[in-house]
């Protein structure tokens, strides 16, 4: 019988479910605050984006040392408090510059908090593991689960808060991160048994030096710049079919709750059949057919309901890599980790992928404004994706079925 999860656990996974109700109240509606709103052109919106992106994964490595040498909660604590200084700037910023630092800080605050949040949860996962509880990659698919019932429930209160105004949906935002300041301000230990403590010097070298580690951040990294397109590419594609960034919210909507009904399901079934890397091959190979998908309908110029059915494909399939891509990923990264250092990696992984999107990010921008056929930059971006499966590391990582290589 499996074990229940424990109260940090618990606690932990409900952290998740708070911090993207907060932040998916906003994200989805910012490219179109900056392109109409603030007045900004498609590779400056594109290059924000990734900015946000980059100072929050790509910095993951700095939060994730932080709790590797000072715990999670005063890390946890800090970001929080960034992020609701970060979404009031936000509301009241109305230039370029104010934006950005903005964007900035919001990015931040998650690379504080998200690779505290995330490394122990990985950690207490390979301990319920370790105990009989149950696969570690199941826990991080229930992670994962909480983190997307936070997506379902963000733009949906966005989009009503919208009526109002944008600055009503960064004020709400902040909102929401008042109350989890407040809430793990009360909850969460100041120590967690058997976590060390470490120096943050002298776990680069090893991890730079770490081949297997690096391959996994590519192939992650490729990953997150396919995810990213929710907010870059197929915003500019609802507007083309229907005439309105009016279904986005929807189309949100159905992807998070595909992975709220099926992750679970989805990862029990993979749990018993695939390797970790078998799981990630799959996952990169449907993300690059949903691309595909746009690409060979858009010559059709299909508008109105019918244009918007390849968009709705191209969630549904990007979501379903999705389940396969990111537990395995998390799941393989505490068998990579140095000793006593997985906050360092956990945010690593982060860290690479971020830096890879804010350069991916930018050049998407740049293609979507470039007047090539409507199809090319769709196409180009399906082999992302595809390409990144050649760099996935090989063998059998533990917690998985064996790769039979």
């Amino acid at each position: 019988m499996k074990a229940q999860l424990s109260p940090l656990l618990r606690l932990l996974i409900f952290t998740q479910l708070a911090f993207n109700i907060g932040f998916f109240a906003v994200l989805p509606f910012l490219a179109e605050h900056l392109g109409g709103a603030v007045g900004m052109a498609g590779w400056m919106v594109g290059f924000v984006l990734g900015l946000r992106t980059f100072s929050q994964q790509g910095l993951f490595v700095v939060g994730g040392a932080l709790a590797d040498r000072y715990g999670v909660r005063p890390v946890v604590l800090a970001g929080c408090a960034l992020r609701i200084a970060g979404f009031g700037w936000l509301g009241y910023a109305e230039q370029p510059w104010t934006v950005v630092g903005a964007v900035l800080l919001i990015g931040f605050a998650a690379a504080l908090f998200s690779p505290a949040v995330e490394s122990e949860v990985a950690r207490q996962a390979v301990v319920h593991e370790e105990s009989g509880g149950g696969s570690r990659t199941r826990v991080l698919a229930l992670f994962t689960v909480a983190g997307q019932a936070g997506a379902f429930v963000g733009p949906l209160l966005g989009a009503l808060l919208l009526e109002l105004d944008f600055r009503a949906v960064c004020l709400a935002g902040a909102g929401v991160f008042v109350l989890v300041l407040a809430a793990h301000a009360w909850l969460l230990p100041q120590h967690i048994p058997g976590r060390t403590r470490v120096e943050v010097r002298g776990g680069i070298g090893p991890l730079l030096r770490n081949r297997r580690f690096l391959a996994l951040c590519c192939a992650y990294g490729a990953y997150l710049l396919a995810y990213n397109q929710l907010y870059l590419a197929l915003p500019a594609e609802v507007e083309r079919a229907a005439g309105s960034q009016a279904p986005l919210a929807w189309l949100f909507a159905l992807s998070s709750l595909l992975v709220v009904t099926a992750q679970l399901p989805v990862t029990r079934w993979v749990g018993e059949r695939l390797s970790l890397r078998r799981s990630m091959t799959g996952g990169l190979a449907l993300i690059a057919a949903g691309f595909a998908v746009v690409a060979v309908a858009l010559p059709a110029g299909w508008t109105g309901t019918a244009g918007l059915l390849p968009a709705a494909g191209f969630v549904v399939l990007l979501t379903l890599g999705q389940m396969l891509v990111a537990p395995a990923a998390r799941a393989w990264v505490p068998d990579l980790a140095e000793d006593g250092r997985l906050g360092l990696y956990t945010g690593a992984l982060s860290s690479v992928s971020g830096l890879i999107v804010l350069i991916g990010s930018a050049a998407t921008g740049t293609l979507l404004d470039t007047g090539l056929p409507s199809a090319v930059p769709w196409l180009l971006l399906a082999a992302v994706p595809a390409a990144a499966v050649l760099l996935l590391p090989r063998g059998a990582p533990g917690g998985s079925v064996p790769d039979g290589e």
